[in-house]
């Protein structure tokens, strides 16, 4: 069996693409022996995840909102889906937005210079432009060191301020709202700060308390 599997992991690197840089998925949860990544890792497309017997790995897509449960055998990442060799991998589609869980800082800094133009054209019927989060405790991706400020902009609401000490952040690199029993408001929209950056974003109008997968409640703030 070890050959076998060491041979399905060689055709699988010569038919994967060059490695690139862009994450594809987040690592959700992790059961079992599984090798190649460690919970909360992010995962480019040409990434080889190894599972041993009855291991289990929950991969979240940034980008198609698939997650992934994928238990044993061999799993070659992509860039919207897996593919997986010798196990078994059950797929749904999860509410999420890529735009949350990729904001890059140029994006960051149109959205907070447009919030006011978006609210006018969403309160007119216009398209919702703003990213937004599927539950109302975010997953936020930030750098120790510095201090995250939410604000809500479209109502009254006490702002909340976190400083980011390496003890309060999960993989040393995310802070949980969830964990810390913090929530924000269905439908309501945020000015996030961050040093001299700034972010808007809303949650769902349907967003509840309930579990959430990752990927549905990620806002990456680099």
């Amino acid at each position: 069996m070890r050959s076998l599997i060491g041979a399905i992991v060689g055709v699988i690197c010569l038919a994967a693409p060059a490695i690139a840089q862009t994450p594809a998925a987040i690592v959700e949860d992790i059961q079992g022996k599984v090798e190649g990544v460690e919970l909360m890792d992010y995962v480019a497309p040409g990434k080889i995840i190894k599972l041993g017997p009855k291991a289990t790995v929950v991969l979240g897509y940034l980008k198609s909102c698939s997650r992934e449960t994928i238990t044993e055998g061999v799993v070659l990442v992509g860039a919207e889906q897996s593919t997986v060799q010798l196990g078994d991998v059950q797929r749904v589609k999860v509410p999420c937005d890529g735009n949350a869980a990729q904001l890059s800082e140029r994006q960051a800094n149109q959205s907070a210079a447009t919030t006011f133009r978006t609210m006018r054209s969403e309160a007119k019927g216009g398209p919702t432009k703003l990213p937004t989060i599927y539950g109302v405790s975010p997953l936020v991706q930030i750098r120790s060191g510095s201090t995250l400020v939410v604000d809500r902009i479209d109502g009254k609401e006490p702002t909340i301020s976190v400083p980011l000490k390496g003890d309060v952040l999960v993989a040393g690199k995310f802070y949980d709202f969830a964990k810390a029993g913090k929530t924000l408001t269905p439908g309501a929209t945020y000015l996030a700060t961050l040093g001299a950056k700034r972010y808007t974003f809303q949650v769902d109008a349907h967003a509840t308390s309930s579990p959430t997968p990752i990927v549905g409640r990620l806002l990456r703030l680099e």
